[in-house]
């Protein structure tokens, strides 16, 4: 007896899409459109450009599952994030060479370790209010900060993936992640929000 396309998990229906059911990448691509998109306009800040980057992402998926480049690990949203990781670098890349936009990336964080991230995730989800502000605040983070913080507490990914999404350390995510709450704290404490228990 074969499965519904409903009862599929993300990673079975990717594997049926291979095979040659596009039912079942339809109802992939309505699943985690939604995690795939939040996670380019959180990063890129341009809804126009967040459409133009999200269409580029999935044409790239599509590419990779039909020549066979996707192995089912469990872990489908997270190879799609990896996947529009790198289409936001690659518009980042042309618009920096054509002098237009410089992402600012800054890997001096290296140096921090786990042991210097006190477990804040759970600051930002104690009420609606609470989350709608750390929203807010997150927007306002340089762009390596605004990722790693929308990854770890807004999509629930661990530093391991995020290191992997992005291309750097496992430390370099943490310090990003770092400074992104410490910069999110003094937002807060500018505008008088509170991100406390």
């Amino acid at each position: 007896m074969t499965k519904s396309l409903e009862m599929m998990t993300n990673e079975e229906l990717a594997v049926s899409y291979t095979k040659g059911d596009n039912a079942a990448f339809d109802l992939l691509l309505d699943r985690v459109k939604g995690d795939v998109f939040s996670y380019i306009l959180v990063v890129v800040h341009s809804k126009e450009l967040a459409e133009d980057i999200f269409q580029d992402t999935f044409i790239k998926i599509i590419m990779n599952l039909q020549e066979g480049r996707y192995t089912d690990n469990g872990k489908f949203v997270s190879w799609a994030i990896r996947i529009a990781h790198n289409a936001i670098l690659d518009v980042f890349r042309k618009q920096k060479s054509q002098n237009i936009f410089d992402p600012n990336y800054g890997d001096d964080m290296t140096r921090f370790s786990q042991s210097v991230f006190d477990n804040s995730k759970e600051q930002f989800i104690i009420s609606k209010q609470v989350l709608k502000d750390a929203k807010n605040l997150m927007m306002q983070l340089p762009e390596p900060q605004r990722e790693v913080v929308y990854m770890r507490c807004f999509q629930d990914i661990s530093f391991k993936e995020i290191a992997e999404i992005t291309g750097v350390s496992i430390n370099t995510a943490l310090g990003r992640m770092r400074y992104g709450i410490i910069n999110m704290r003094k937002m807060a404490k500018q505008h008088n929000v509170s991100l406390d228990m």
